[in-house]
């Protein structure tokens, strides 16, 4: 091959150049799974090869004899049936050898599916004024192409479309949207898929960034004793501080499970209070505790807000019991029964209504706790001195 190079004065310079040995066609196919494909290797003549001094691998390893087929004297196809998705996302190599192992040529073969459609859009606001959010890539997922998402968002009525730049933020599909978002003004959000062989787009949500704001986790969580009450732990916090300077509400929720579990009992009923007491505990125990903060109100919202994360787990022990194993408490007079008997209704309702953190039947609970806990030592070191 010959090409012509300006040199000085406007004179041509003849260059020869090496043309390529070999080439194959079709060069760089994109293909669905299923499908078949015939792809021919043609040599230069200047070579001095033939069809017959060739051969084909796929990704390495060498295709068998019986899937060629000699066309002329220079050309020898290959036929490849079924094909299933690339090995990677940078396409299949096949490639044309000589005999003694020589690359001559190669091409990619793009073998998968179209993109679906993007699925289960969500949003959250940090600080009001950023955005992040993510998708699920649709049914399937595996495209097995190099397939783009693209994140757009506009204001609802009179905005023009924009796309997110910083992807990957919180997870393989998603991006976030850093600054520059009005409030109190809906905006439409919708992601598109595309790959060599398609597009697809997602159904287009609609909201207002105030709407979806969340918080981090509750900072400072502390779990403690409360005194020698063996079956309860005192829990605290402080509020995220993200929101401070906004008009807005938070609820809290906790979760809490002994060491060796993995199941979690959650209090809902927390409020806006930023501590609450557990009751009815197994004494003895090691509990871990976790919080979380909701949001809501802000500046009018009437939606419920996004949970935060959980706080990364706290642990604390309840206190053991000191009631001497097979001590049995002295008979009792009727009215000591009778009391017996009502205290025990009283406790009953009591443990019901500090389950949910409630300040006024806490306070009764504790004085009740005090009081029997003091009546169990009492008897436990008269029985101890009578045996």
């Amino acid at each position: 091959m010959e090409i012509f190079v300006a040199g000085e004065q406007d004179h041509q310079t003849t260059v020869s150049v090496p043309a390529h040995p070999a080439v194959i066609s079709p060069q760089d196919p994109t293909l669905v799974i299923g499908s078949s494909l015939t792809a021919a290797c043609t040599v230069n003549t200047d070579s001095h090869l033939s069809a017959e001094d060739l051969y084909w691998t796929l990704n390495g390893r060498r295709l068998p004899a019986e899937s060629y087929k000699v066309l002329n004297a220079t050309t020898l196809s290959v036929a490849l049936a079924h094909l299933n998705g690339s090995k990677q996302q940078s396409g299949d190599n096949l490639v044309c050898h000589s005999r003694d192992g020589g690359i001559l040529a190669g091409s990619c073969l793009y073998v998968g599916l179209p993109p679906e459609k993007p699925v289960n859009i969500t949003c959250w606001s940090k600080n009001m004024k950023d955005l992040t959010c993510k998708w699920a890539p649709g049914t399937e997922g595996e495209t097995y192409l190099h397939t783009n998402y693209t994140l757009k968002y506009k204001l609802r009525w009179y905005g023009r479309d924009n796309t997110c730049q910083e992807y990957h933020t919180a997870g393989p599909y998603s991006c976030h949207i850093p600054k520059d978002l009005a409030l109190f003004t809906p905006y439409e959000i919708w992601v598109e898929a595309s790959n060599r062989l398609g597009v697809a787009v997602s159904d287009v949500v609609m909201l207002d960034v105030l709407d979806v704001v969340t918080t981090d986790p509750p900072a400072d969580v502390h779990v403690s004793r409360v005194g020698d009450l063996e079956d309860q732990l005192s829990v605290r916090w402080t509020s995220p501080p993200a929101l401070k300077d906004f008009l807005f509400q938070a609820k809290y929720q906790i979760q809490y499970r002994v060491e060796d579990s993995s199941e979690w009992k959650v209090v809902d009923d927390v409020g806006n209070q930023t501590s609450c007491r557990l009751a009815g505990l197994r004494p003895g125990t090691v509990y871990f505790v976790q919080v979380r903060c909701n949001p809501f109100g802000i500046y009018g919202s009437k939606k419920s807000g996004i949970w935060s994360d959980w706080s990364n787990p706290t642990a604390a022990s309840t206190p053991r019991s000191e009631r001497i194993p097979g001590v049995c408490d002295p008979k009792s007079g009727e009215q000591n029964s009778t009391l017996r008997r009502e205290l025990k209704q009283f406790f009953g309702w009591v443990k019901k209504h500090a389950y949910g953190c409630s300040n006024l039947s806490i306070k009764l609970y504790d004085q009740w706790r005090v009081w029997l806990q003091k009546s169990h030592k009492t008897r436990n070191q008269v029985g101890s001195t009578q045996r």
